[in-house]
């Protein structure tokens, strides 16, 4: 399990993708690496207001949200936090359904926004992913998952 990466902003992401690295295309507003637990599969994390974000402070890479791999046999959960890799547990499918469900109705909710804001020709204040986030913060989702971390069921 890998604890440190190192990042690489490229146009186009490179068809053999290195152990470790990060690579990042803003242009194509995508972030791709190998699973940090080792297990070789290709991870794409979509940057958007509505899926990934990133962040460069003094050099150094941060993804938001955690990326979970529930659909490879490894299972790995962690977060990408200034160029380091903080391994989180498994989860359990209550949480990631639901964690889904959360993810689908904000994506439904924000492009209906914008195409309000389109059709109607009026300027119409679309929320930014910090936003977004209080908003799943309020859920039953954000409260379980915060029980779990601290080990209750």
């Amino acid at each position: 399990m890998r604890t440190s990466i190192t990042h690489k902003f490229v146009e186009f992401i490179p068809d053999a993708l290195q152990e470790g690295v990060l690579y990042i295309s803003l242009e194509y507003a995508n972030a791709v690496h190998r699973c940090f637990c080792g297990c070789g599969r290709e991870v794409v994390t979509p940057i958007s207001p509505t899926d990934w974000s990133i962040s460069v402070v003094g050099g150094n890479v941060s993804l938001a949200p955690s990326i979970g791999n529930w659909s490879f046999p490894c299972r790995s959960h962690y977060w990408i936090r200034k160029n380091r890799v903080q391994w989180c547990g498994d989860m359990p499918q209550s949480l990631i359904n639901a964690g889904r469900a959360r993810d689908k109705i904000a994506k439904a909710a924000y492009y209906a926004n914008r195409a309000n804001a389109v059709n109607t020709n009026a300027e119409t204040e679309v929320q930014p992913r910090e936003q977004q986030q209080t908003f799943g913060r309020k859920t039953g989702f954000f409260r379980a998952f915060i029980t779990w971390l601290k080990g209750g069921k």
